[in-house]
């Protein structure tokens, strides 16, 4: 099963953040880039992001409302009913991440790579991911103020005017720039993925930094943190049962439901991660925690289901060539049988 070497980076980044976390100015400084790039992640986002392919899609509207109904309806009451796992498996701060998590979006790359290799409607899944990160923009906040609150540790209504400022208006920005910017982002994609990446990573050491600071991780022990990963493993689990077999009862086709399971049960660690900085502010090392680890979850029990449909998608041509090509072999006999 595949270990995504960002993962890694993401690990080594809160390792370095643990050893030598950021403090007076160089933690002003660290928040202040912090703060610009994530504005710069949701321009690109924003810049990358064809609104006109994510709205064709939605011709195939069933397809794309199931994949929203799990990403912010399903995955939302699952992680209300998680807050019955407190205190016995799950702390408060473990829980509110948790909660979090089922609030992001899905995600776009990951899913159309499962369905591509699943032999799955990937259109739809390249219109899914897309049309999930367009309504996560606005829904992921409003989701956040209603189901979190101020029991976010710093989520307060302040926190909507941030997601304004950092993440809607640069996102806004990056669409109506598009015409203009979309061929030049599209040429240097490779650049501007590490752009990302690297981005994203000095997000999470300046989270990490602050949380050291706060003393925060003195809340979570080894015991908490492998409950943790058994409720995310029993999420993940239901979730993609929900989303195949759900799929299966609305009556979608194999390759739709192929899209739907990977698009469906997933979630957005490009996207959560900046979200939670700016939603968390100094607790947000907890809240991106449950996100981090649920990321590597799914991409390893993915790339598993992902190859098994692959598999099952080969066994069928077999099973449909043999049947053709016996089919002329029994109406030779037939016509030999009958000319003696």
């Amino acid at each position: 099963m595949p270990i995504d070497p960002y993962i890694l980076l993401l690990l080594g980044t809160v390792g370095l953040a643990a050893l030598f976390p950021a403090r007076g100015t160089g933690a002003d400084v660290a928040s202040g880039a912090s703060t610009a790039a994530i504005a710069f992640l949701f321009f690109l986002y924003g810049a990358r992001l064809s609104t006109r392919e994510a709205l064709d899609g939605l011709r195939h509207w069933r397809l794309h409302g199931t994949v929203l109904a799990c990403t912010f309806v399903i995955f939302p009451l699952l992680g209300l009913a998680a807050r019955g796992l407190v205190p016995v498996f799950l702390t408060q701060p473990l829980y509110q991440g948790l909660l979090f998590l089922t609030l992001v979006p899905s995600t776009i790359q990951s899913s159309i790579a499962f369905t591509s290799i699943a032999r799955g409607n990937v259109p739809a899944a390249i219109c899914a991911g897309s049309f999930s990160s367009l309504v996560g923009i606005v829904v992921t906040p409003l989701l956040a103020a209603a189901l979190l609150g101020n029991s976010g540790g710093g989520f307060s209504a302040d926190s909507l005017v941030k997601i304004v400022l950092q993440l809607l208006v640069p996102f806004l920005a990056g669409q109506v720039l598009r015409r203009w910017i979309g061929g030049f982002v599209a040429r240097h994609k490779k650049v501007l993925g590490l752009v990302d990446r690297g981005s994203i990573l000095l997000v999470v050491y300046t989270a990490f930094s602050e949380g050291m600071v706060q003393g925060i991780w003195h809340q979570v022990s080894p015991v908490r943190l492998g409950g943790l990963l058994v409720v995310e493993a029993l999420l993940l689990a239901v979730m993609l049962a929900l989303t195949w077999y759900g799929a299966k009862a609305l009556r979608f086709d194999r390759e739709d439901r192929i899209a739907i399971q990977f698009a469906g049960s997933k979630k957005s660690l490009a996207s959560g991660l900046p979200m939670a900085s700016v939603l968390f502010g100094a607790h947000a090392s907890l809240a991106v925690l449950p996100l981090m680890l649920f990321h590597q979850m799914q991409l390893m029990v993915c790339a598993v289901i992902a190859k098994r449909r692959s598999r099952d998608h080969l066994d069928e041509d077999e099973d449909v060539t043999a049947s053709a090509s016996a089919a002329p072999s029994r109406n030779a006999v037939g016509t030999g049988t009958r000319s003696r």
